[in-house]
């Protein structure tokens, strides 16, 4: 059975397209049964590509994103995916406040608690910073990856 997994941040353009893209190309490289998604909790870019400086990073690691849009987190996410990563605390209480019930709670989890149980670690926002933040979180997701795709396929 498919699993589907959508990763989530602020404005879907930096840290949750990357973290589709790494997941999107592993599961392609490895032949896994995963269906990935992406979206931000708010409505600022919307339509819009993934962040220019994100794409180029992603380039560098051989991770193209460029056919990513961003889109807004809706309600209706609980019901399609099975397992809802958030890259920061405010992301994930955004998306919590919007849980109708434990079921979907149960769904949302912080991404870097996969490579760092329990530590509750967030993922930066490198937009406001320079290149290197964009390798660095790209970095973090890599190792979190790991992991993700250690639990799904068991």
């Amino acid at each position: 059975m498919k699993t589907r997994v959508l990763m989530v941040c602020l404005g879907n353009i930096c840290r949750s397209p990357i973290a589709e893209g790494i997941l999107r190309d592993r599961v392609q490289k490895e032949g896994l049964d995963i269906e990935t998604d992406s979206a931000g909790t708010s409505s600022f870019h919307v339509g819009e590509k993934p962040d220019s400086r994100m794409r180029a990073a992603a380039l560098k690691n051989g991770i193209d994103i460029s056919d990513l849009r961003a889109r807004q987190f809706v309600v209706s996410d609980f019901d399609e995916f099975d397992i809802i990563y958030a890259m920061d605390r405010s992301n994930y209480n955004n998306i919590m406040a919007l849980a109708r019930n434990a079921e979907d709670e149960a769904k949302v989890r912080m991404i870097l608690n996969e490579s760092n149980p329990g530590m509750n670690y967030e993922v930066p926002d490198p937009y406001y910073g320079g290149d290197q933040g964009f390798q660095d979180v790209i970095d973090m997701l890599n190792d979190a990856m790991d992991v993700v795709i250690q639990k799904i396929n068991g």
